[in-house]
């Protein structure tokens, strides 16, 4: 599908979808540039996006596909695609799984979910049959047991592994714990979230042969976004030429961003989907540009991550950051912070992933890395308006997780409401 000229998408939004025909009641009639609309409310967008009585939708359902985000953050919510929009995004994303290293005859086991409308699975399953090179395809899913999946990788000669970040580290947790290695897997496609640095180690040792890569940038919401860029930096990507535009804007004046290196919120417009229109959406992570062209960024995290002790803001990369340079022997393998509050006040528990017991002096270690870069909370303790920090080591599997999507929460509040 050829992506649409600007002016025309905004004249099929403001005329067929009264959400749209009221949010740009004041853009000029003719728009030249995307800086001329305003950003997307999410919260009134998804306000008009009820069912029934929709109210931000171009026309009716008549051809389409219906999927629901994960609920991350929320109440999932719905997204219909018709045909042909669907078909043009899963040929663009399968292109760009041979970027991410498929190679012709590769055996892919998809370990993404499937079911109650959630569309990683079936997006994966249809970008594999539009991929430009042959390949066999596994749809095997999510909820399918790690032993199952270990089974198949051995029996079948498994060369890639698709799924999100945390269900891969269950695989290669559950191979490890059986003094297990997987040396057909030469690579593990991920998507959903960010796979973070805490991850690779586990991920290394239980595939020594693999190499690590994203699959590509989509989501149900914002619909295709970009593709990966070969290297080890495994955040950069660049978005679809023709079908999509991407924008960093400034996190509180929402000014567009034109300096590499300086991070902001990511917007989305799609230049094909117009049933339901993408136009300057935020795609709610945090991203930066790394080149001088402004075509390929880096991301750096969810927009909204981020836990609040008393008067203390620590932020879910910058604590990441800390732990894992903290812990030179690789015995995290994953990181939650928690909140809390008893005996009246607030509290942050670093709930760590492990797969072997680690060093009895390790947390007090990591607890003054974290107390160095943050100053400001060992101040607050001290003074007895928060507790100090604490270490909690978890099973990796005991990491709190979406029930539906399987992807890590990196923050959990269990603060009594």
């Amino acid at each position: 599908m050829p992506a649409k000229p600007l002016q025309d998408l905004v004249d099929h939004a403001r005329r067929n979808s009264p959400f749209y025909a009221e949010l740009y009641r004041d853009v000029p009639a003719t728009v030249t540039h995307l800086t001329q609309l305003p950003i997307i409310d999410q919260k009134a967008f998804w306000a008009a996006n009820t069912w029934p009585d929709n109210q931000l939708l171009t026309g009716p359902l008549s051809d389409a596909g219906v999927y629901t985000t994960g609920g991350t953050t929320g109440r999932p919510k719905v997204s219909p695609w018709t045909r042909s929009e669907h078909a043009d995004s899963v040929t663009a994303f399968g292109a760009g799984l041979v970027q991410a290293g498929l190679r012709p005859g590769h055996r892919v086991a998809n370990l993404f979910w499937a079911g109650e409308l959630y569309s990683s699975f079936l997006y994966i399953e249809h970008a594999l049959h539009a991929a430009p090179v042959e390949n066999v395809r596994l749809p095997v899913a999510g909820s399918a047991p790690d032993a199952f999946v270990v089974d198949l990788i051995h029996n079948f000669g498994v060369h890639v592994l698709a799924g999100e970040p945390m269900r891969l580290s269950a695989v290669a947790e559950h191979l490890l714990q059986h003094g297990q290695v997987a040396e057909s897997v030469e690579l593990l496609l991920f998507a959903g979230d960010i796979l973070f640095a805490d991850l690779r180690p586990i991920l290394t040792r239980a595939f020594p042969k693999a190499a690590i890569s994203s699959a590509g940038y989509a989501s149900v919401d914002a619909g295709l976004v970009a593709g990966p860029v070969p290297g080890d930096d495994v955040r950069v990507h660049e978005a679809f030429a023709n079908r999509t535009v991407v924008e960093i804007v400034d996190d509180l004046t929402g000014e567009p961003i034109t300096t590499p290196g300086v991070p902001g919120r990511l917007l989305v417009t799609n230049l094909f989907r117009t049933l339901m229109p993408i136009l300057r959406y935020p795609a709610g992570d945090r991203a930066e540009w790394v080149d001088g062209e402004l075509r390929r960024f880096r991301l750096v995290g969810r927009s909204i991550e981020g836990a609040r002790v008393g008067t203390v803001t620590m932020g879910v990369e910058d604590t990441r950051g800390v732990l894992v340079a903290a812990d030179p022997g690789q015995h995290i393998s994953g990181i939650q912070l928690v909140q809390r509050r008893w005996e009246n006040r607030d509290g942050l528990v670093l709930r760590l992933g492990c797969v072997e017991r680690p060093p009895a002096d390790l947390a007090e270690e990591l607890v003054a890395a974290v107390y160095a870069a943050r100053p400001l909370y060992r101040e607050e303790a001290e003074a007895g308006r928060i507790h100090p920090l604490r270490v909690e080591w978890v099973p990796r599997a005991e990491l709190v997780t979406n029930p539906r999507t399987g992807k890590l929460q990196q923050v959990v509040d269990e603060r009594p409401v």
